[in-house]
């Protein structure tokens, strides 16, 4: 009964490590991404590397984004941000490959390196901190009136004769 119990044991173990990937195990195929703006109330949207939407919104919030866009390849996705009489900023979130994916080497063997990690997506970690963008005022929306004093000397002769007395 005891060496059954310990042969039991050993092949669970063992089918575990092999059937699981050491970045799956200490990684995640998913993460969240946080997006602020100046002001607040800005729309949001994201789209992947085919140029999918796969977000849209208002800020701040916090997204889950997948790491993966599909085996041995990871995301990449724009953020397009819009706020009325701001310019449009467009930020990038990347992803990198995550240092556990080489713990297979000693854990995970060929089929998390080559199977289990490369398909969940967790051979990738996000490599874009949280998103807080200032967003620049756009200057050809609303232009308000201005004052200028100029030099009557500096005018052409067509300006000159364009000009009314007010005194």
């Amino acid at each position: 009964m005891k060496r059954h119990f310990i042969k039991l044991t050993a092949l669970t173990l063992t089918a575990a490590f092999l059937t699981s990937g050491c970045a799956t195990i200490f990684g995640r195929s998913s993460y969240p991404v946080s997006i602020n703006t100046n002001p607040a109330g800005a729309q949001i949207s994201i789209t992947d590397k085919k140029g999918t939407e796969v977000f849209k919104g208002i800020s701040p919030a916090t997204v889950k984004l997948k790491s993966s866009a599909g085996y041995f390849k990871k995301a990449e996705y724009q953020v397009k941000l819009n706020a009325p009489g701001h310019l449009e900023q467009v930020v990038p979130i990347n992803y990198k490959l995550n240092g556990w994916y080489f713990g297979n080497i000693l854990l995970g063997g060929l089929i998390g390196m080559l199977i289990v990690d490369p398909a969940s997506g967790a051979m990738y970690k996000l490599d874009t901190p949280p998103i807080n963008v200032q967003l620049a005022r756009d200057g050809s929306a609303s232009a308000s009136p201005e004052l200028r004093i100029i030099n009557i000397n500096e005018l052409s002769p067509e300006l000159k004769q364009e000009l009314t007395r007010i005194n």
